[in-house]
């Protein structure tokens, strides 16, 4: 049977433990919040964010086009296939220029009736019951030509072919991903700099990159008019256009922020 005077011991004992579980507990908080992992810590890093631009120029090596063949017709088989005539005589030249079939690739292609909505010769009009009087058909085709020297040729065969709406040519270069990581290696470069300099101005160390942002151009294409390539019944061919290529712009303008201390 427990005494009195034990069970006065026993709850002191407990009291006391507790004490001393409070006190671990209270000293490991306090440590914990030095070191900056204690969680719900506010202690945002000291940062400097700066930024770097490059610019990369080469040499496009493929140029691209697009154009459209037509054709009209009294039912939707005959706009078909005054379309495939046209398109297919625009696709063997081609071929026959050197360009391979993966590099001509259909991007569009409809069928559509032509409707007479009628004229209305006063202010007032009455509606009118609308009427199909043709049907056209329509198909895109992109191309790709890898000799540039040949880019005025086909551009003027394909208006000399009955191809009349052309566009193009765009010059790029085909896999540019080598030149763009040296654009923005080099912008990378520039910000470092920047950086090191900026902290030893302020009399900090940079310790790490805390966010990094990118940002790069694209490429304008130019338009050609493939109506001024084109020859009247009894005309003299026209002249090959020229077509300078110049250089692409590969650009790179980085944005980034580094912690210091």
């Amino acid at each position: 049977m427990i005494t009195d005077i034990q069970k006065k011991r026993l709850v002191g004992g407990v009291i006391l433990f507790l004490v001393l579980v409070s006190a671990f507990l209270a000293v490991k908080i306090v440590n914990e919040i030095r070191a900056g992992k204690y969680i719900g810590t506010t202690d945002t890093p000291s940062t400097i964010t700066v930024s770097g631009d490059s610019d990369v120029f080469a040499a496009p090596d493929i140029a691209t086009i697009s154009f459209t063949a037509r054709g009209e017709g009294a039912t939707t088989k005959d706009a078909q296939a005054k379309e495939s005539e046209s398109v297919n005589k625009a696709i063997a030249y081609l071929k026959g220029k050197g360009i391979a079939d993966k590099d001509i690739k259909t991007s569009n292609y409809y069928t559509q009736p032509k409707y007479d909505y009628g004229i209305c010769a006063t202010n007032y009009c009455p509606m009118r019951a609308t009427k199909i009087v043709a049907y056209e058909a329509n198909q895109t085709v992109d191309v790709k030509i890898r000799n540039l020297d040949t880019v005025g040729d086909i551009v003027t065969g394909l208006g000399t072919a009955g191809i009349t709406d052309i566009s193009g040519p765009n010059f790029t270069i085909e896999n540019q991903d080598a030149l763009q990581n040296q654009a923005r290696a080099d912008a990378i470069k520039e910000a470092r700099a920047k950086a090191e300099t900026l902290a030893s101005q302020l009399g900090v160390h940079i310790v790490r990159v805390s966010n990094f942002q990118e940002s790069n151009g694209g490429y304008y294409p130019m338009v050609y008019g493939a109506k001024d390539a084109m020859t009247s019944t009894g005309s003299a061919p026209a002249p090959t256009p020229a077509m300078p290529t110049g250089e692409n712009k590969i650009t790179s303008n980085v944005t980034i922020t580094y912690e210091i201390r």
